[in-house]
């Protein structure tokens, strides 16, 4: 893995458009000849490191980048859509997908996005049958999670707040009722058996339930906050993100302002600082800034900023039936985050059992990439009428090249160490030695015999 080629024609070529140059004038700021700048971009030359460096020197580019901007998701994305049973009869092995990637990049996205828009169940010609949560989710993805404008304007609101107060969520109450005529009301959960916010203009007040803990309480007016002060900047995202109607418009703008609140909880610049200081050390982040496990696991994502990146982290959430209700992907360009299902060796599935408690593991995917993730339980504060209360597990995750500075990576050989291989759930996976398979690969063919017995009864061709 270490030797291996990076090629990344078409990411070249798309920064070099932006910067609106030709190739002599971007190979010329580069101090390489233009012949040879056309031979990386048609994937007929690597990139070198120096050649890296060069870049991140003279454009806004980040090398981390690379990994989460490949066509169609790269060779591991490519390979999850052909698992699909519509491609059965069409043996399509690694070197081919390689191939079209280096000959055909444009050609790789277009397959890939015209797949996910069938997936979807919304033809080319009916784009409005779209899933809204879909829809949103690949918006935030777009912009990797991350909103410079709206990070900038909640740092500079967090403090101006800690100017007049050391209580966040005292401060931001007070902005609320003196600035914008609204007073924080706490309510019984009898009378909001149902709601957790609720905002009465008649009575211009935010009714906040006595179930919401101290975290939630100040995200929550917070989130109120937003809605009123980054109004402006979060009608314009929603605005470019040009949806096909009012649901994920709506859904899209629920995220913005919540990404604002967390920038206010956490902002940028000093959850950085102290993210670096101490080792990305989740239970002393939690404390120091006043929020929840499963807050600072969404604003790990975020920390993208020219010039002060964080660590890039993917992260989900999960329910003990194995279903995804938060997916965030971030600047990791993960493949976990896109699979359908997860592999029941990953210790995401084991955080149930042991409530509470951080459970880190080193995997490794088919494609010999390693991943650090650390799992870990999370009980929202709400509890329904009939006494049902919610339980999830968190998922963080973070390459194994860039994870040396966790403090959860202590003690564990990140390059050469034992690793857990699993894969993208048994219909994506070709490992043959697995005795945990329940399912058969996508578009291979069974090997049925009754001279033998493998470790699983679903025996299969190879590559």
């Amino acid at each position: 893995m270490a030797d291996a080629k990076l090629f990344a024609g078409h990411r070249i070529k798309r920064l070099r458009r932006q910067a609106g140059l030709t190739q002599a004038a971007m190979a010329g700021t580069l101090d390489i000849s233009p012949s040879y700048l056309n031979l990386i971009e048609r994937n007929q030359r690597p990139l070198s490191a120096t050649l890296l460096l060069r870049l991140a020197e003279h454009f806004d580019f980040d090398p981390r980048s690379l990994s989460d901007d490949e066509p169609g998701g790269g060779e591991t994305g490519l390979r999850r859509r052909l698992a699909d049973p519509l491609f059965a009869d069409l043996d399509i092995d690694r070197n081919e997908l390689q191939e079209w990637l280096a000959a055909a990049p444009g050609g790789a996205e277009a397959f890939a996005r015209a797949f996910d828009r069938m997936s979807q169940g919304g033809g080319v010609a009916d784009p409005q049958t779209r899933d809204p949560v879909i829809a949103v989710r690949r918006e935030i993805e777009r912009w990797k999670n991350h909103y410079a404008d709206l990070d900038e304007q909640a740092e500079a609101l967090a403090d101006e707040l800690r100017l007049g107060a050391g209580d966040l969520y005292g401060a931001i109450a007070e902005r609320l009722r003196s600035k914008h005529q609204l007073t924080i009301r706490i309510l019984p959960a009898e009378v909001m058996p149902d709601r957790l916010r609720r905002l009465d203009l008649h009575a211009r007040q935010l009714q906040l339930s006595e179930m919401l803990d101290q975290a939630s309480r100040t995200f929550q007016a917070g989130f109120q906050l937003a809605q009123i002060e980054a109004k402006a900047e979060i009608e314009a995202l929603v605005s470019g993100a040009e949806f096909a109607d009012q649901v994920p418009a709506r859904f899209y703008h629920r995220h913005l302002a919540g990404y604002f609140a967390a920038g206010l909880m956490m902002p940028y610049r000093r959850f950085l600082r102290a993210c670096e200081a101490s080792g990305y050390d989740f239970e002393l982040l939690q404390r120091r800034f006043g929020a929840g496990f499963e807050q600072v696991a969404h604003r790990l994502t975020t920390l993208q900023r020219v010039g002060e990146r964080g660590l890039p982290f993917f992260m989900l959430r999960i329910d003990r039936a194995g279903t995804v209700s938060k997916r965030y992907a971030g600047a990791s360009g993960s493949p976990l985050v896109e699979a359908a299902t997860f592999c029941p060796l990953w210790h995401i599935h084991r955080a149930f059992d042991r409530p509470g408690e951080f459970a880190r593991q080193l995997v490794e995917l088919e494609d010999e990439s390693r991943w650090l993730t650390i799992s870990r339980t999370v009980h929202p504060v709400s509890r329904a009428p009939s006494g049902v209360r919610a339980e999830f597990a968190i998922g963080l995750g973070l390459a194994a090249d860039h994870a040396a500075p966790l403090a959860e990576a202590r003690g564990i050989d990140l390059r050469a160490g034992a690793a857990m291989p699993i894969g993208l759930g048994c219909r994506a996976c070709t490992r043959a030695d697995c005795p945990q398979r329940s399912a058969p690969p996508a578009g291979r063919a069974l090997l049925i015999t009754e001279r033998e017995r493998s470790l699983t009864p679903f025996a299969f061709a190879g590559d």
